[in-house]
């Protein structure tokens, strides 16, 4: 079944060059030059993806996403903009972004990322409302037994290194910022900071030894885990974040 993406970019020459490597992706693509059309044809249409520029005649694009995202938790969306610094990268994930890919980027990078964005949507479609246990590449976590391990061994987290790994995990390769990541394991007894938050990634990749590559730094924003060992080989070649 061919897949659909919706393409939200004013400048003409970066929107049709974004709807060639959809289509060799395998998409057919449509394509707005801003966020009010857009938004009209996200009512009558759907979509598996949708791209988003920042800069955006009218409706800016981090509030064109803030409008998707809460009518629509299933379209994956990915911020393509200029807006590089981390700030931005944050607010664009916290407003509801599954990726964020600075201009300009590589092809290559779009493809691996659009690649890794559908992958998350077909485990989204195929997942039971309710997972209690997931396993992702030997690394097996249970939600509510509180247990992992690793090619059927154990291994023994603290309470917020089992909660840290069970945000990213429940994630589903989706970058979660320190921010998210404070808020998702902050308790009645438990002080977190965003110095915290490394300092408990630093113990998990220890205990975790050659899985450890499967948690990704998204330098000045958060975390993300890897979903398989095609996204760890396309992560090292992709230096833009």
């Amino acid at each position: 079944m061919i897949k659909s993406a919706i393409i939200v970019e004013d400048e003409v020459a970066i929107a049709n060059l974004l709807k060639i490597h959809l289509t060799d992706a395998g998409f057919e693509a449509d394509v707005f030059h801003d966020a009010e059309t857009a938004f009209l044809n996200l009512q009558k249409k759907n979509y598996d993806l949708c791209l988003v520029d920042w800069m955006l005649p009218g409706i800016q694009g981090i509030d064109f996403l803030k409008r998707v995202r809460n009518q629509n938790q299933n379209i994956k969306m990915m911020m393509v903009t200029a807006k590089a610094d981390a700030e931005s990268i944050v607010q664009g994930l916290e407003a509801g972004a599954d990726d964020y890919l600075p201009k300009p980027f590589d092809a290559r990078v779009l493809t691996a990322r659009v690649r890794n964005l559908m992958r998350r949507h077909q485990f989204d479609k195929q997942a039971p409302a309710s997972v209690d246990q997931v396993t992702i590449d030997a690394m097996t976590i249970h939600f509510t037994k509180h247990f992992v391990k690793y090619n059927g061994a154990d291994i023994h987290l603290t309470p917020s290194e089992f909660k840290l790994l069970a945000s990213l995990f429940k994630a589903q390769g989706q970058v979660l910022t320190r921010e998210k990541l404070i808020d998702l394991i902050q308790g009645e007894d438990v002080s977190v900071t965003g110095r915290t938050i490394d300092t408990h990634v630093f113990a998990l990749r220890k205990k975790m030894g050659a899985w450890s590559a499967h948690i990704e730094t998204i330098r000045g924003v958060g975390y993300r885990v890897l979903m398989s060992t095609e996204d760890i080989s396309e992560a090292n070649s992709d230096g833009d974040m």
